[in-house]
């Protein structure tokens, strides 16, 4: 036969081993940015922390929340646009938990239903919009983006911080078709601009036009100045053409003299 007789040492050792498994399972430290949402029975009862905390065995259980801030990055997504242009789209989202309860009770792994909710939020925003928002406009489609899974996110007890676009994949093909539009684009404004630049001078010219017209001194002044100009260049033969205004005063002061 089996002798299960114990010594007072045995048995103390036994009680000694149990309370110290009792109160390493029932005490539980919570560091400042974590909570514990305590179920008693099954049943929600409190939220717990930061510091010390003694849970029952058996009776009571907790689950840890961590209350900071978390970055989680968005795989990349095939969006169509507006335009029927395939694009690739990832982004970063910043959220953290402002209700424990909530976020334990309310959903099943919190982090994994944020994560699936801004996948089909990012593809449904940028599906509505065209190419050249997406590229130009990312801090508008970011405040989007970020406005709509705040909204779906609070019944959560989830905050929505911040949406950041971080890249806007193209194939070859449409890189191309940008770059010779943006090219076309800065042929078109660098023509504009000679057209812009040649009226003003033409309407500069008809100023100055009918100012000299007004004065007949200030045309011939004019005129020397730039035989004074010609003179000063390198050059053996200078033809200058004679300004009729000139002949005729010149002619009309030479009759005047013969008369007298």
């Amino acid at each position: 036969m089996i002798d299960f007789t114990f010594t007072t040492e045995t048995v103390f050792m036994v009680i000694v081993v149990l309370v110290i498994l009792f109160l390493a399972s029932a005490i539980k430290i919570l560091r400042e940015y974590e909570r514990g949402v305590v179920f008693l029975l099954g049943r929600f009862w409190k939220v717990k922390g930061p510091g010390f905390i003694l849970i029952i065995p058996i009776i009571q259980e907790m689950v840890r929340v961590d209350l900071r801030t978390i970055v989680m990055d968005v795989p990349s997504q095939d969006v169509i646009s507006r335009d029927n242009v395939s694009v690739k789209v990832n982004a970063v989202v910043y959220f953290r938990v402002i209700d424990p309860e909530r976020a334990i009770i309310q959903v099943e792994k919190y982090y994994e239903a944020t994560s699936q909710l801004a996948q089909t939020t990012l593809r449904s925003v940028l599906g509505q919009h065209e190419l050249d928002e997406m590229l130009a406009e990312r801090e508008r489609l970011n405040l989007d983006i970020q406005a709509i899974l705040d909204q779906q996110t609070d019944a959560w007890g989830i905050k929505v911080n911040n949406v950041e676009i971080k890249h806007v994949d193209l194939d070859e093909s449409m890189i191309r078709a940008i770059a010779q539009q943006a090219e076309a684009e800065r042929t078109r404004r660098a023509k504009v601009i000679h057209a812009e630049g040649e009226m003003q001078a033409s309407e500069k010219l008809l100023e100055a036009a009918k100012t000299l017209s007004k004065q007949p001194q200030a045309l011939q002044l004019r005129y020397l100045q730039t035989l004074t100009e010609i003179a000063g260049e390198r050059s053996n033969t200078i033809v200058f053409p004679l300004p009729m205004e000139l002949a005729e005063s010149l002619i009309s002061g030479k009759n005047k003299g013969v008369a007298d």
